[in-house]
């Protein structure tokens, strides 16, 4: 299992990024995904999550109004579309899957927030 986020990077308060995890080495469309945060101070926080299909959606009330997951199982890649984004987002984003009761976790893509 390989998860590898990127898109992450520098921007002010109110721009928009859109991050990407690209996953291989298992049926990414038979699973669901999840994007989490994590900070020094705060630990890790779970923002969002995607069922297989991607009918479904969950969101952190931190992220909700202003964050979309989506997914291309054609590509096997989940994203996550952060708009309106504020000094507190900055963190360590990270994509991960759960199989068989093992947590895969990527290497994360590091979002700052600042002006």
């Amino acid at each position: 299992v390989q998860l590898v986020e990127s898109g992450g990077g520098l921007v002010q308060p109110g721009g928009s990024l859109r991050l990407s995890c690209a996953a291989s080495g298992f049926t990414f469309s038979s699973y669901t995904m999840k994007w989490s945060r994590q900070t020094p101070g705060k630990g890790r926080e779970l923002v969002a999550t995607i069922t297989s299909a991607g009918g479904l959606t969950h969101y952190a009330d931190s992220a909700k109004g202003r964050f979309t997951i989506s997914r291309d199982n054609a590509k096997n890649t989940v994203y996550l579309q952060m708009n309106s984004l504020k000094p507190e987002d900055t963190a360590v984003y990270l994509c991960n899957v759960l199989i068989s009761r093992n947590n895969y976790w990527g290497q994360g893509t590091q979002v700052t927030v600042s002006s």
